[in-house]
Formats: C-alpha cells, sequence, structure tokens
C-alpha cells in the first residue's frame, strides 16, 4: 500500500510529536487548566526548540483566550496548532522559476545538513516535472562532496560541472553558468563547501561566489537555499544568523526531522526570520522531502490525527 505524505510526516515526526503533544497531554492529568499549567505547557514548548520567544508568544495566545478550567488537552492541542499554523502560513512557499532562462539555484549549509543529499532530491523532482536541470560541485574543497554528486548525476542522467579538488570554486560557477546558460538548462543547481563562522575564508569564497555569477547573469542566483540539519536544535538559528550576512538567504529547507524531537525549531524559524521555508525532510527517500504545509505541519507536531 503506498504510504501518503501525510502518513510519512507524522511518523517522521514522532519524536517531535512526543515531546510536545504527548507531554502536554500527560500534564493535564487530573489538573484543570490554570496559569500553573499554562506555565508548564510553556516549558514544554522550549524544550521542544521552539525558542524562548516563541514559546512565550504562544502561552500568552492560550492566556488572552481566558480558557475554561474546564479545557482539555485535545482544545488546547488544537488551539496550539491553530496558532502556529497562522505563524507558519506566511512562510509556507513553494519555489518558483523564471521561464525561458536560466535559473540559478545556490544551495549552502554547513557540513553534515544533508545539502548534497538535498540537491539531488531537488534535482529529481525537478526533472520529473519537466525542467531540464543541470549541476555543478563547487564544494571543491572536498574531494568526497564532489564524487558524492557526480554519482548522483549519473544516476540521474544529469549534466554536471565539475573540477578537481583544491581549484577555485568560484571560477568554476562562472564557468558552470556560462554553459548551461549556452545549452538551454532551465535549473543550474551548484553546490558549494561547508560553512561555518569560524571559516572565515570559505565565508567569502562563498561571497565571491555569488559575484562572479552576477556576471553572467545580473539577477543571479534566483534561489539561495540554506538547508539545515534539525537535529543542531537551537544552533540552526546561529546559522541562519551567519548565513544571511554572507549569502543573502532567499529560503529554507529543513531536513533530518526524522530523527530528532527539535521539531519544533520550525516553528521559531519562522517566528524569528520569516524566510520561506521550500521543503522539509523526513528521511532518506527521493519522497521524503517534500513542499512546507504550514496546517500538517502544525497538526503533525502537536500530534493531532486530523488535517
Amino acid at each position: 500500500m503506498t504510504t501518503t505524505w501525510w502518513q510519512r510526516l507524522k511518523a517522521g515526526l514522532k519524536s517531535s510529536t512526543n515531546q510536545v503533544g504527548s507531554k502536554i497531554r500527560n500534564v493535564f492529568v487530573n489538573r484543570k487548566l490554570d496559569a500553573s499549567l499554562l506555565d508548564e505547557i510553556e516549558d514544554i514548548l522550549i524544550q521542544a526548540d521552539m525558542g524562548v520567544s516563541t514559546s512565550s508568544m504562544l502561552r500568552k495566545h492560550l492566556a488572552s483566550l481566558k480558557l475554561s478550567p474546564e479545557t482539555s488537552s485535545e482544545e488546547v492541542l488544537m488551539l496550539l496548532a491553530d496558532k502556529i499554523e497562522e505563524r507558519l502560513t506566511p512562510v509556507a512557499h513553494e519555489m518558483t522559476f523564471l521561464k525561458g532562462a536560466l535559473n540559478v539555484v545556490l544551495m549552502v549549509g554547513v557540513n553534515g545538513s544533508g545539502k548534497t543529499t538535498t540537491i539531488s532530491k531537488l534535482a529529481k523532482q525537478w526533472k520529473n516535472l519537466g525542467y531540464s536541470v543541470e549541476l555543478a560541485a563547487c564544494d571543491t574543497f572536498r574531494a568526497a562532496a564532489i564524487e558524492q554528486l557526480v554519482i548522483w548525476a549519473e544516476r540521474l542522467f544529469i549534466p554536471i560541472y565539475t573540477s578537481k579538488q583544491g581549484h577555485d570554486s568560484s571560477g568554476l560557477a562562472f564557468e558552470a553558468v556560462q554553459k548551461a546558460s549556452k545549452s538551454g538548462a532551465d535549473i543550474l543547481l551548484i553546490d558549494t563547501a561547508g560553512r561555518l563562522h569560524n571559516k572565515q575564508h570559505l565565508m567569502d569564497e562563498l561571497a565571491k561566489i555569488q559575484r562572479v555569477i552576477k556576471k553572467v547573469i545580473p539577477k543571479a542566483p534566483h534561489h539561495v537555499i540554506l538547508v539545515l540539519d534539525a537535529t543542531t536544535g537551537q544552533n540552526a538559528v546561529q546559522q541562519v544568523d551567519i548565513f544571511q550576512k554572507s549569502a543573502q538567504i532567499t529560503g529554507l529547507i529543513i531536513t533530518k526531522l526524522d530523527g530528532t524531537a527539535k521539531g519544533g525549531v520550525v516553528v521559531g524559524l519562522a517566528d524569528k526570520f520569516n524566510l520561506p521555508i521550500y521543503g522539509i525532510g523526513v528521511g532518506e527517500s527521493f519522497d521524503d522531502l517534500q513542499p512546507f504545509s504550514a496546517k500538517q505541519f502544525a497538526h503533525a507536531l502537536v500530534g493531532l490525527e486530523d488535517i
């Protein structure tokens, strides 16, 4: 039997659901809703990595409703889901592309975030939608990253631009954009080296890649996607802060939600940065990366069965 995305999402978010929905249900046992219970709910949301300010906002929202002491845990979870959905709706976007022109998509993120795997999933999905897709392996600092992307390109029968480890990544990006433009490709996906704030030379190289791309197509890159590993929790907030300064991020993809109880960080990121969330990943298969739905995510996170 075919598994729907809703079923995979619920299964992938199980640990996070236990951290939010199950714990909130537990604190209601033999209790009435009062200020003390609202404080405990806020603590649960903080522990789910929503962040202090977002958790406080949700607690204040519940308090403002002046709920009856007899309000059930299911009613509170529904109210939380509605408020979380309201906050997530403005950032739930599907990526759009220019027609009749090359779309340059720059993928950034720290090593281990699932960036290269995410590129392969996007490439397959976009190819299946009828787009002509090409890849550029501009993480020239790691031979393994180049090899991994080449393997995916071969499996997907997608052209790829490469150079040897240690070669100039911005030069390769420049060449790839030129060639992809001439070939008539719809989308060029560019992988970049994993970066941290203490690797300033890599951050500088990322800025240089963007500058040279603009020499070929002034409005490129059209998308700069930061791939975040959900298992890092609140550290993802710091990563967005850092990459925003160097890379002018246009949107997020959040991976590995199936391996963590910190799924609440998605709500915190939306609340703090208001950046588009283009997709979330809950597994290794190609179908486990899907466009972000505010309603589905909010309901799955708090453990509601219906959508």
